[in-house]
């Protein structure tokens, strides 16, 4: 099997794992509606394993454009290969949506929420601020890259390293996820909400463009900054890479910081407003 045709494989599965798991907890008359995000993290973990077993030995099971550029970034991978990688991984995603709409076909005309379905296929977040929800992917692919790198860096019995990584991703997701639906992966977002645009889905909104660049960008700068943090500080590496990332980091969570902090204000003196115009017409 190619290289290519491993990490569409591979990332098709992922997609239908993970987009089967929130399907079914989210579209009415599913016999899991409503099991929760324990339970939908749990699916994604077990796709995220599924997949690299599966693959693993053809590929290196990367599955994720993020994965990808962040192991080009320390020379580990050549970077002639990513473009191979990226369009296998991003039609995986592709297809892998296309697969759950028609496992779930009935279930789409009895669910009226639009946000709901379009959750099946992508991510969106619980409270949109862009530069916050930026920085929550950043740090959610930091830790997976991060991670990865430190599993692989360790001697286990053989053939559960796909175990662990899976772990990785469950973790993340139940502590990290709660924020925009832990993407930490461009193809599992980008791909599957393409097919979502495409795909004749009875009663849909919009597939959400305008969010649609945040688990794209921010994944790919979080996985490359935590290739660059443990090379830095786990490989002794030059650090030439690693400041600049860091300081696309920071000022990612400043702008974010600073946004909040407005909006906080705003609120603060739209409430101190109402009091005094409560007081002013009791008097």
């Amino acid at each position: 099997m190619s290289a290519f045709m491993a990490e569409l494989i591979g990332t098709m599965l992922i997609v239908i794992m993970g987009g089967g798991v929130v399907a079914g907890s989210l579209l009415n008359k599913s016999k899991a509606n409503n099991s929760g995000w324990i339970v939908i993290t749990f699916g994604w973990a077990m796709g995220v394993v599924l997949a690299i077993y599966a693959v693993g030995r053809f590929s290196g099971a990367h599955l994720n454009p993020a994965v990808t550029i962040a192991l080009a970034s320390l020379t580990k991978f050549p970077w002639a290969e990513v473009p191979k990688y990226l369009a296998g991984q991003m039609l995986g995603g592709f297809i892998g949506g296309i697969v759950v709409y028609f496992h779930y076909l009935p279930h789409w005309r009895v669910t009226k929420d639009r946000g709901a379905k379009l959750a099946v296929f992508s991510t969106a977040p619980a409270i949109r601020s862009t530069w916050a929800n930026l920085s929550s992917e950043i740090l959610g692919t930091f830790i997976l890259v991060t991670g990865i790198l430190g599993i692989g860096a360790n001697k286990f019995v053989e053939g559960f390293n796909p175990f662990f990584v899976g772990l990785l991703i469950l973790g993340i997701g139940l502590s990290l996820g709660g924020t925009t639906g832990y993407a930490i992966n461009p193809a599992r977002d980008l791909g599957p909400r393409l097919a979502f645009a495409i795909l004749p889905i009875s009663g849909k909104g919009s597939p959400d463009w305008g969010y649609s660049w945040i688990p794209v960008v921010g994944p790919i700068i979080g996985g490359f900054f935590g290739a660059q943090f443990y090379q830095y500080f786990f490989e002794n590496g030059d650090g030439l890479l690693f400041w600049p990332s860091l300081v696309i980091v920071v000022w990612v969570n400043f702008i974010a910081f600073w946004k909040e902090t407005v909006k906080i204000s705003a609120s603060d003196a739209e409430s101190k407003l109402i009091d005094v115009i409560n007081v002013v017409e009791k008097d």
